[in-house]
């Protein structure tokens, strides 16, 4: 993919951020209570304490005892239910396997639904419905506290089945052709429209995932930070690791990469100069659509190919003969 600076292209899922930022949910009858979302408690009964009569001590009033009485707890599958009649009726591709009902904004009543086997969902049954990706969500508030620790995220996915964003991303990057043990990942922004993630691999080169027209496409941190773009997840070790792997089996194998530099592409594929820890050893290789080395040029030999090594600094040859 063309790799563009993602901060403006946050500007989407800040806005759903925004939206859910404020006012601040009020809570509905038989909503869910607690620190998760901010809500009151239902009121218990009369504001007044409970009063006791005098000439019967210890006996509670029958009205009084009637308006202590809790209200009923909240029915998990009704809410379930009506979390799932939003969700089908926003168009979501989700098979929810619980909700909760944190409140309302507004007049409109907010749901969190949680999806199988994918990212779930905020529904502001609004008209028409509004509906925010957890994972989206999650990724501008990690981005923006990055920033600013006590930035005002808005509000956030709370059930524990949401909090799922390595999961449900490690699964599309596994399916898109990822080989490596994935540890982090996250929704990073847009790209000329398309939602982008990053992932992290455990001691190797990590990617940016990207959903275009459907299908998903990854594009290693090697060429993403060659063109200016910016691996969270992926320190330039592993980079160089990654690399160093693509050359088993060929005569760079004995190579310790130590720098790496994207020289261009053609129809034959990618061509990239490695630099080695051997001092005055170096080499460009050229890999194919899908990441493998096909050829390997030696830094020494390779002064034709798109102008030789720069990173790498080469003895010049011995011409022989008298001066």
């Amino acid at each position: 993919m063309r790799i563009q600076r993602l901060a403006a292209a946050l500007g989407c899922a800040v806005t759903m951020a925004a939206a859910l930022a404020a006012p601040a949910f009020a809570q509905s009858p038989g909503a869910g209570t607690g620190p998760d979302y901010g809500g009151r408690a239902p009121p218990s009964g009369d504001s007044n304490p409970v009063s006791v009569t005098r000439e019967q001590p210890g006996r509670v009033r029958a009205s009084a005892r009637r308006e202590a009485r809790p209200a009923a707890a909240p029915d998990p599958a009704a809410i379930l239910a009506t979390a799932q009649g939003h969700a089908t009726a926003a168009g979501l591709t989700c098979q929810g396997t619980e909700a909760a009902h944190p409140g309302r904004i507004g007049e409109a009543e907010v749901y969190e639904i949680a999806c199988a086997g994918s990212s779930g969902y905020i529904i502001l049954a609004s008209t028409p419905a509004q509906t925010f990706d957890c994972i989206e969500l999650a990724g501008t508030a990690a981005i923006a506290r990055a920033v600013d620790p006590a930035a005002d995220v808005g509000q956030q996915c709370m059930l524990p089945a949401n909090q799922n964003g390595l999961q449900v991303i490690g699964q599309w990057a596994r399916d898109a052709g990822a080989a490596c043990t994935i540890d982090q990942a996250q929704a990073v922004g847009k790209n000329e429209g398309n939602m982008v993630y990053e992932i992290g691999c455990t001691d190797a080169d990590g990617y940016w995932l990207e959903k275009v027209a459907g299908a998903f496409t990854l594009t290693p941190c090697t060429k993403v930070t060659q063109q200016g773009g910016t691996c969270r997840f992926t320190t330039a070790a592993e980079i160089h690791t990654g690399f160093q792997q693509k050359l088993a089996g060929t005569e760079a194998a004995g190579c310790q990469v130590t720098q790496i530099r994207l020289m261009g592409s053609n129809a034959n594929g990618e061509f990239y100069e490695a630099k080695c820890a051997t001092e005055g050893e170096g080499f460009i290789t050229r890999l194919n659509s899908q990441g493998a080395v096909q050829q390997v040029y030696p830094c020494a030999t390779a002064q034709r190919i798109g102008g030789g090594c720069t990173l790498t600094t080469v003895a010049a040859p011995a011409t022989g003969g008298r001066p």
